[in-house]
């Protein structure tokens, strides 16, 4: 995969997030997550380096709060980054021209797992049916389709369906409470939930 930040881009743009006030490591990443629509989270390893390069070149000071260290942008580090605002500006259009690749990879992602996922379903449906019509015709008399072990199933998937949907609606929730629902999460649960009905539905067919 492409690198995500050009040379010297990420230093930069650790710049502009801190024009806006103190961060803590955490912070920057996350806002970095967030910019992205959470296809790309750097790691600790790849944001503590390039901030204490900073803080070597005078660009960046620190102080401890508790246990955290709080970097904030020095006058010699605003100076450097009024001088680089048009580099600022393409590092912002990469950033976006990076989320759409990312998105786009994600999506064709689940695309595949999903037409394996299909495959696996239609694949058990097909033996499920070869067994209930070879239970039929050893059984004799009545439908299998109608038998107490078939009632049973039904019951069993729509609990399934039921607690799938109550467990995904705890969870966007308890996620939008500290962070936006992105266009990106939107478009993946747009995404596996087509993939997943249209399993389904292949899955009862006769």
């Amino acid at each position: 995969m492409p690198p995500v930040f050009a040379h010297g881009a990420l230093r930069l743009y650790l710049l502009a997030l801190l024009e806006s006030g103190p961060k803590h490591g955490y912070e920057l990443i996350k806002a970095l997550s967030e910019r992205f629509g959470g296809t790309y989270s750097p790691s600790a390893g790849t944001i503590y380096p390039r901030l204490g390069k900073l803080e070597e070149e005078g660009l960046v000071a620190t102080h401890t709060e508790g246990r955290r260290t709080n970097y904030s942008i020095t006058p010699a580090g605003l100076t450097e980054l009024n001088s680089r605002r048009d580099e600022l500006a393409g590092v912002e259009n990469d950033i976006s021209a990076s989320v759409r690749r990312l998105a786009d990879n994600l999506r064709q992602d689940i695309r595949v797992n999903m037409r394996g996922l299909r495959a696996d379903l239609a694949a058990t449906a097909e033996a499920a049916r070869t067994s209930a019509r070879a239970a039929g015709s050893a059984g004799g008399a009545g439908s299998p389709w109608y038998s107490p072990e078939g009632e049973r199933r039904l019951k069993e998937a729509e609990m399934l369906v039921q607690a799938f949907r109550d467990d995904m609606r705890v969870e966007l929730r308890r996620h939008a409470g500290s962070h936006p629902v992105t266009a990106v999460t939107l478009e993946t649960v747009k995404t596996v939930l087509d993939q997943a009905r249209i399993s389904i539905r292949n899955s009862l067919e006769d």
